[in-house]
């Protein structure tokens, strides 16, 4: 199990959360659960809802859009941050390639922290509105 701390630090290199401050980064990785997926496990599927956004603690996943590798991740690595705000398709399907520890934020927990801590909602708001045009979520 992650320390605190460990998870702050985890959710600190998100640029979602880059505005927020130490105590609301506290909070948001409060509502973080940490989960163990074995090899092969599928953590999004392209086309489906994103409803989730996953922070990878170890191992290795790869990405894919139809038939093509988009991309490799590792542990520091996350996606579906997106999903969490704004409610869209995921571009990308996420297939673990090794066991895989994450983090894992629902949606349903984030929206009730937003309407909680409405200082966070403000940040999360902003970062969002600079990456929206900038790169597409898993």
């Amino acid at each position: 199990m992650l320390r605190k701390n460990s998870k702050v630090e985890l959710i600190k290199g998100v640029p979602l959360f880059a505005q927020c401050t130490k105590r609301e980064l506290e909070e948001i990785a409060g509502i973080a659960d940490e989960i163990d997926l074995p090899s092969g496990k599928e953590l999004t599927r392209e086309g489906a809802p994103g409803r989730e956004f996953f922070v990878l603690i170890e191992g290795d996943a790869t990405v894919t859009q139809g038939d093509r590798e988009v991309n490799r991740l590792g542990a520091g690595d996350f996606f579906g941050e997106i999903a969490l705000v704004k409610q869209q398709a995921r571009t990308a399907t996420v297939v673990a390639d090794t066991p895989v520890r994450a983090l894992v934020i629902t949606d349903r927990s984030f929206r009730s922290l937003l309407e909680r801590s409405p200082e966070i909602e403000q940040k999360v708001m902003s970062a969002l509105a600079a990456r929206i045009g900038s790169d597409d979520d898993l």
